[in-house]
């Protein structure tokens, strides 16, 4: 049984394929974990919770990349949502340096607050770290206070940022990259124990091989596994194991 601990089931691209989710089911992956976006992706995250309560658990959270002019009522939505409904975490929030600094004080300020309600609430935190890994491992490690845990989803530093990362208790997201030929992600999982490796697909985006370049989706969670069986010497079996078990220690 694998779990996808990072899938935007909800997404425009995946939301049109009603049979999605049996064929993940049919795969194994028998556990997806969906991060928010915005106020705008709430509802059609909610509605594949009600309808999936078994296999599809919602997250709440602003992504960086939704921080803009509107911010502050976009974190009040954020917080009302978790003082009312059940989440699984705060997320997706963190930072991304990639598109767009304009809103970059605002982005911080709203990762903040967010790990705060997270601290609250007793939530994990899910963090896009996207050119900004050393920033939010900063930000991570101002707010730990043995309590804080969560996810660097999608993780693509550099062995130092991955081994900080694990030191400050967090766990460090893999997913379909870790297949790509040129990929350094490889040999930054040699190094680092499976017990702190979650999969997951960040479906649609980044598919793995043989589907790079095309939709991805929660059924190819297998092939993610058995890349990292391959990288560490051991069965898809016990990659499926531990990282099923790390997400259980992080979701609860």
């Amino acid at each position: 049984m694998f779990t996808d601990s990072h899938t935007h089931l909800y997404d425009e691209q995946l939301n049109v394929d009603d049979t999605q989710i049996d064929r993940a089911l049919q795969a194994g992956v028998t556990k997806m974990y969906m991060p928010n976006c915005d106020s705008g992706t709430v509802d059609g995250m909610l509605q594949l919770a009600d309808k999936w309560p078994d296999n599809c658990f919602p997250m709440m959270g602003l992504h960086p990349c939704y921080v803009k002019e509107h911010y502050k009522d976009e974190l009040a939505l954020v917080a009302d949502g978790l003082a009312n409904r059940k989440f699984y975490a705060v997320g997706e929030i963190g930072l991304d340096y990639h598109w767009d600094l304009t809103f970059k004080t605002e982005q911080i300020e709203a990762f903040e607050y967010q790990i705060d309600l997270a601290l609250k609430y007793d939530l994990p935190i899910v963090i896009h770290s996207r050119e900004s890994t050393a920033d939010c491992i900063e930000i991570v490690r101002k707010k730990q206070n043995g309590k804080l845990r969560g996810i660097f989803h999608c993780f693509s530093g550099t062995l130092e940022e991955a081994q900080a990362i694990v030191a400050l208790g967090f766990y460090l997201g893999i997913g379909g990259v870790v297949t790509y030929k040129k990929s350094a992600l490889p040999d930054i999982v040699k190094s680092i124990s499976l017990s702190h490796i979650v999969l997951e697909t960040d479906a649609p985006y980044l598919a793995p091989v043989p589907y790079r370049g095309k939709r991805n989706e929660s059924s190819y969670i297998p092939f993610i596994a058995a890349k990292v069986a391959d990288v560490l010497g051991c069965s898809v079996e016990e990659v499926a194991r531990v990282t099923t078990e790390n997400c259980g220690k992080v979701f609860g």
